[in-house]
């Protein structure tokens, strides 16, 4: 008789969901009480990856004529 076994990664994404609950429920005020912290944090990132073409003249603007 075979022995039942399951895929690796199943077993894994069963691991890592009780894992995230866990975590979770233990450390739901710390997570949470850093969100605003965080949306402050990412405001450079947005702005640089957003803004990353204004004033630089590659040419290929219809108005950008030489």
């Amino acid at each position: 008789m075979r022995a039942f076994r399951i895929p690796l990664w199943l077993g894994f994404c069963a691991f890592a969901a009780i894992a995230l609950f866990f975590l979770w429920e233990e450390h739901r005020a710390h997570i949470l009480g850093a969100l605003p912290y965080l949306l402050v944090l990412a405001c450079p990132l947005i702005h640089f990856f957003m803004h990353r073409g204004h004033g630089v003249n590659h040419g290929n603007h219809p108005t950008s004529r030489r």
